[in-house]
């Protein structure tokens, strides 16, 4: 982990994507997304997929409207896939690169259920599931999990006690790991 923080201290274009995300966090969404924009448009399509991931996916959270917030989560998982294929620079491994993905979907759920597509969302919440193994026990760990037992609870209470819980399958950790966030 401490590594990974190294190579990303060594790399303009993660600093710049963090730098724009401090704006985003201090609350100025306008400015963080027309600085995430061009960003985006001077790294092109063709960027290393970990800075394309990493941009959509802070890209996504400065969006008013679900359907473009869906859009740019839909690139990050894309871009995430493809720091899995063997494309991927060596600093990428695949190990770390696990670790996105119950982010990734869980945000891709919140986004379908939002969009008014609960069976996607539920699709979604499953794939975060499949994943949430590869989660740092951290805070940032603890708050995806808890950001997928939430989204399950809202679609279950939707869905009213006829259908019961979503198709999710049990806890991956014990009850006293997971954290709220």
């Amino acid at each position: 982990m401490a590594e990974q923080r190294g190579q990303a201290a060594d790399d303009p274009v993660m600093t710049r994507i963090g730098q724009i995300a401090m704006l985003q966090h201090a609350g100025d969404r306008e400015e963080a997304q027309q600085r995430f924009a061009a960003l985006w448009e001077e790294i092109g399509p063709h960027a290393d997929p970990l800075h394309r991931c990493t941009l959509a996916h802070y890209m996504a959270d400065t969006q008013q409207d679900p359907a473009e917030e869906l859009r740019w989560d839909l690139l990050a998982l894309e871009a995430a896939d493809g720091l899995t294929d063997g494309s991927a620079a060596p600093a990428h491994t695949a190990p770390a690169v696990r670790g996105f993905y119950p982010s990734l979907h869980l945000n891709l759920a919140a986004d379908y259920a939002r969009l008014g597509r609960p069976d996607t969302a539920r699709d979604h919440l499953r794939e975060a599931r499949a994943h949430v193994d590869a989660l740092a026990d951290d805070g940032h760990g603890h708050q995806v999990l808890g950001g997928i037992e939430r989204l399950e609870r809202e679609l279950a209470a939707a869905d009213g006690p006829a259908q019961g819980t979503p198709g999710s399958v049990g806890r991956p950790r014990a009850e006293g790991e997971a954290g709220g966030g």
